[in-house]
């Protein structure tokens, strides 16, 4: 079996295990809802939520259809080759831009389904605020961040490929999870170009908020509102900041749901990850992840032959990332995930106990239902999709866990 049919093989596996995950998320629909979370949604309320169940569930599976056959094709037929060949062979840079071009050019195949998606699925339940142009705006900011992160990435690994040979998996490890410390770090930078930000009034909520972060050691730059109402109805919540320093982020729709102790309790959560490391825990685990990626990388780089089957005469660097990405990766990542979900769902337990003893256990109850309702989340997942998939505990096993630390 040589690469190209072991890399359709895969890539193939990878997409029917999709499948399947969506299939159990569909049925997921019929199972009952936990007592404790049985007043999340009124009878009409759930009937709405299962039609938008069903109907999101049934377009992943069109849209994951559809992205599966547009690489299977670039593939299959050599087109990423053919594309490259377009460009001057004998500039390694220029071939990896080309190659990450086509695949960054194949991903507007999934315009009209996130148009759909957004404009009409969303829209239709009223989720999406968005108007046509900022879609579109949307999409086009997404395109070349994409593409300039894509690029950057690929002529890292091809500078440091060239300059340290077989080095390159430690090299390239320490510099992938700094770029993704760094893309962290600059997400409240990168949040501009999509949102506005402005601060939140004096009152009582920027003091209660202020209190908990002090009272434990954090100090803060500041607390913003963010005007996700542009786009949704959903509401978030986060911090940015690296240390004892935190920027609080609000969405505009979480303050205008949410009492002052509600959104103080989502805080005191979210504190309650910095007081045990997770954030921490989580850079170790990135580094694990990006060591694995340099290991694929190194195995993929030193092996030129690989990339003949594809149509090329050598190693490209672009189309390397791909196969790491794409299919090598992808083959473990299930694995990866099942033990990075399971640290995490315990993280989520361990981060709601510190709100319940900041005496916000009540109001962390009513603020999780009602994200829960204003998200449409699933009240009774799978077992088996939770933990395949879940990064967080299912609301109901959260209620059970705050309620017992709260006795």
């Amino acid at each position: 079996m040589n690469m190209k049919t072991a890399a359709l093989l895969i890539l193939t596996v990878t997409f029917l295990y999709k499948l399947l995950l969506t299939v159990i998320h569909m049925r997921s629909a019929k199972n009952p809802i936990p007592a404790n979370v049985a007043d999340v949604y009124d009878a009409e309320t759930y009937g709405k939520w299962r039609a938008y169940h069903g109907e999101k569930s049934r377009f992943e599976i069109v849209t994951s259809a559809v992205s599966f056959l547009v690489e299977f094709v670039l593939m299959a037929f050599n087109l990423y080759a053919a594309f490259a060949g377009l460009f001057p062979k004998d500039d390694p840079v220029l071939q990896l831009f080309a190659v990450l071009l086509l695949s960054a050019l194949s991903s507007l195949v999934m315009l009209p389904f996130s148009w759909h998606e957004t404009m009409g699925i969303e829209a239709r339940y009223g989720f999406n605020k968005s108007t046509p142009k900022t879609f579109w705006a949307d999409q086009v900011k997404t395109f070349v961040i994409e593409l300039l992160i894509l690029t950057g990435i690929g002529a890292m690994l091809l500078g440091v490929h060239r300059a340290l040979g077989d080095w390159l998996i430690l090299a390239f490890a320490v510099l992938m999870t700094l770029l993704a410390l760094g893309i962290s770090f600059l997400y409240p930078v990168l949040s501009k170009i999509f949102n506005k930000f402005t601060p939140l009034e004096d009152g009582e909520l920027k003091d209660k908020l202020s209190a908990l972060l002090e009272k434990n050691g954090y100090r803060v730059r500041a607390i913003k509102v963010m005007d996700a109402s542009r786009r949704t109805t959903k509401s978030n919540a986060y911090f940015t900041g690296f240390g004892k320093m935190k920027t609080i982020v609000l969405y505009d729709t979480l303050v205008e749901a949410m009492t002052p102790d509600e959104i103080c309790a989502v805080f005191a959560h979210e504190m309650g990850h910095g007081l045990h490391k997770d954030t921490l825990k989580n850079q170790i685990l990135t580094f694990v992840q990006m060591s694995v990626l340099a290991v694929l990388a190194w195995l993929t780089l030193r092996t030129p032959e690989m990339f003949i089957p594809f149509g090329f005469d050598g190693v490209n660097y672009g189309f390397a990332m791909i196969l790491i990405m794409s299919v090598e990766f992808a083959l473990i990542a299930p694995l990866f995930g099942l033990l990075v979900n399971f640290f995490s769902r315990r993280a989520e337990y361990r981060a709601d106990a510190q709100a319940v003893r900041e005496g916000y256990g009540d109001a962390l109850i009513s603020a999780l239902k009602k994200l829960a309702r204003q998200n449409y989340s699933e009240l009774a997942p799978s077992p088996l999709l939770v933990k395949l998939e879940y990064s967080h505990p299912t609301l109901s096993r959260r209620i059970d866990a705050i309620e017992k630390a709260a006795r």
